[in-house]
């Protein structure tokens, strides 16, 4: 690592850094994470309005429930598929110039879904965006990491990670208006909804180039006392574990505690796009059961009402970040979350109506939103500290086994509607999953 030409006595380093590198943390916190925040929103946002879509697209194309589910899973196959290689040329040159790559391309095959005729084109589109925007979420991760200590991480991932939630929040409303198009220019309201929401991430791969720092040593943003500490700092958080490993990427790989995360963050995206996807046509199902009319529920009403269990996930993710920092726990933080969220999610089934529906779901996604902060802080904790680029491939692997779940979800929701006309057998397997998931992750070394 190059080191910032300053020079500072190694008795006033210490002395600096405890004095100053709060402060810098701080600010380092406000000038990236709210623009990787929005970052996120978009790439989220990119990711499940194909479920919004899918109110006009399904009918409109004769789309069956499983051949909307493998084109929404279909996604995460390329995904897995290309986030290792991915994760380990962001380490290698940098996160400005990869992630802005990322979204450009991502933009471009967003939009480009609005030209789906077919099955064969849905399907290879959804493939092409998941190809498209591989690495992106572990590379923030990583990229995470090499400005924040272990000890900062579930707050400042959790903080990021509302995005997530974020999107659902506003995604709803944005998309039911969108869809409110239909006919607008001869366009159909879904074909409005893939373009106009693709656009924004073209335009913020540009900004990247220039709001991205790659790493610390080279913040001109910082004074350069702030920029001394926060290296000494990071630095430090590394010398706290032992081992220092100059390994592979590939090497790296063989890790058994990786390998045991990764199955662990099978549950969450199972649960995550499983409910992503498919939340907008069970609301939708549920004021209809509520009216006994199969019209009922416009389309902004629809993605309205889907915004309410994202807030509350959005408010939870924050909270359980910070309690998981201030106690230093992270496993049962996780396990007690996964164990609400499946309760909840296996409870939505037992009732009928908007209000059950909204509730139980909301309950689910407070317990899935809750683990997020707890379970990355975990992931990119070790006793041993890896070289860059090791560890970057470590918590790919980590993300793209886990991602398997974002196929999964969603598919195994929609064979299972096609065959029983119902939700509910779908929502008791997944609820299974995250009960297995919880009990998984405390078997995982916490240190």
């Amino acid at each position: 690592m190059n080191k910032p030409s300053i020079s500072m006595a190694s008795e006033d380093v210490a002395s600096g850094v405890r004095r100053i590198a709060p402060t810098v943390l701080s600010k380092v916190r406000r000038r990236l994470i709210p623009f990787l925040f929005l970052l996120y929103i978009v790439a989220y946002l990119d990711r499940i309005n194909v479920g919004f879509a899918a109110l006009q697209m399904n009918q409109a194309l004769g789309f069956s429930a499983t051949t909307y589910g493998l084109g929404a899973g279909m996604f995460f196959l390329s995904y897995v598929l290309f986030e290792i290689p991915s994760n380990v040329i962001l380490a290698r040159i940098g996160a400005r110039l990869w992630i802005a790559r990322i979204m450009i391309t991502w933009g471009i095959v967003s939009s480009s879904m609005m030209f789906v005729r077919s099955p064969a084109g849905f399907h290879t589109l959804r493939f092409l965006l998941g190809a498209a925007e591989a690495g992106f979420f572990p590379g923030l991760i990583f990229y995470l990491t090499q400005w924040f200590p272990a000890r900062e991480r579930a707050r400042t991932i959790a903080m990021f990670m509302t995005a997530t939630l974020t999107a659902g929040v506003i995604g709803g409303p944005i998309s039911g208006a969108l869809l409110s198009l239909h006919g607008a220019a001869g366009l159909a309201g879904w074909q409005w909804l893939f373009l106009l929401e693709g656009a924004p991430a073209i335009a913020l791969g540009f900004v990247v180039l220039r709001v991205l720092t790659d790493r610390p040593e080279h913040a001109r943003w910082l004074a350069d006392p702030e920029r001394a500490a926060l290296v000494a700092c990071l630095e430090e958080d590394v010398r706290t574990r032992t081992d220092r490993q100059h390994a592979s990427p590939w090497r790296a790989l063989g890790n058994g505690r990786t390998w045991l995360l990764a199955i662990a963050h099978f549950t969450i995206p199972v649960m995550l796009y499983g409910l992503g996807f498919w939340l907008p046509q069970m609301i939708k199902a549920a004021l209809r059961q509520g009216s006994g009319r199969a019209s009922d529920g416009s389309d902004f009403t629809v993605g309205m009402l889907s915004a309410i269990p994202y807030a509350f996930g959005a408010v939870a993710m924050v909270l359980a970040g910070r309690h998981s920092d201030r106690t230093g726990e992270r496993r049962w933080h996780f396990a007690v979350a996964a164990t609400v969220g499946g309760a909840a999610l296996a409870v939505s089934t037992a009732g009928t109506g908007i209000v059950w529906s909204i509730v139980t779901l909301s309950i689910a996604m407070i317990g899935l939103a809750s683990m997020f902060g707890p379970f990355w802080a975990l992931a990119t904790t070790s006793r041993s500290a890896l070289s860059n680029t090791a560890a970057a491939a470590s918590i790919a692997l980590v993300n793209s086994v886990g991602n398997t779940g974002g196929f999964v979800g969603p598919y195994l929701l929609g064979a299972i509607n096609d065959a029983t006309h119902s939700f509910a057998i779908g929502l008791y397997a997944i609820a299974a999953m995250m009960v297995a998931g919880a009990a998984l992750v405390l078997t995982v070394d916490d240190r």
